[in-house]
């Protein structure tokens, strides 16, 4: 991503607005999009629209995102169909969409401690869902929530080896990401 592009963030996140904020610090034209009003009291500083997305449309204009980007929102929606139409509507040509969710293959454990969770995806569903959306190349991977793996590429060997042997509802957050994994989408308008 480059200075300057704006990116709309759904689902920007119950209050916090973290990477909302961070998107921001990047000087990118940040725009958020959550449920809870609380978004917006708690981030005054930030553009959060209030929207509804499984029957809103979202509230801006055709072809004015360069990025929309959503984390473990598509998982709480009944209608995913509506936030992917919404988001190829508000993508400019040549956009860019990123999805992240639960990946249900590594999380099938624990996945129904939240009850807010209505859909589950493996890396095959994610995709099939986004080609049905008129999105071109489209790829989805998994991804560990540790940016130190994100630097060092061989220890995600490490974890690898170590995931059998972590328990599934560990509380401490680097092992607790060490097993589990997310699945990282993006695709083009």
């Amino acid at each position: 991503m480059e200075k300057k592009m704006k990116i709309l963030d759904c689902g920007c996140g119950c209050g916090r607005g973290d990477l909302l904020r961070e998107f921001s610090k990047l000087d990118l034209d940040a725009y958020g999009l959550d449920i809870s009003a609380r978004s917006q009291e708690l981030n005054s500083d930030l553009n959060i629209e209030i929207c509804d997305i499984n029957s809103q449309n979202i509230p801006f204009l055709d072809n004015s995102f360069d990025v929309v980007f959503s984390k473990s929102l598509i998982g709480h929606l009944n209608n995913t169909n509506h936030l992917l139409k919404e988001s190829h509507r508000v993508l400019r040509e040549g956009g860019l969409l990123i999805i992240m969710s639960p990946d249900w293959t590594s999380q099938y454990k624990t996945i129904f401690d939240d009850p807010t969770l209505v859909k589950f995806f493996t890396k095959k569903s994610l995709y099939s869902v986004l080609s049905m959306h008129e999105f071109r190349k489209i790829r989805v991977n998994h991804f560990r929530q540790i940016p130190i793996v994100w630097k060092y590429h061989f220890l995600n060997y490490i974890c690898v080896i170590a995931t059998p042997f972590i328990p599934a509802r560990v509380t401490v957050s680097f092992l607790r990401w060490s097993r589990e994994l997310m699945l990282i989408g993006s695709c083009i308008k």
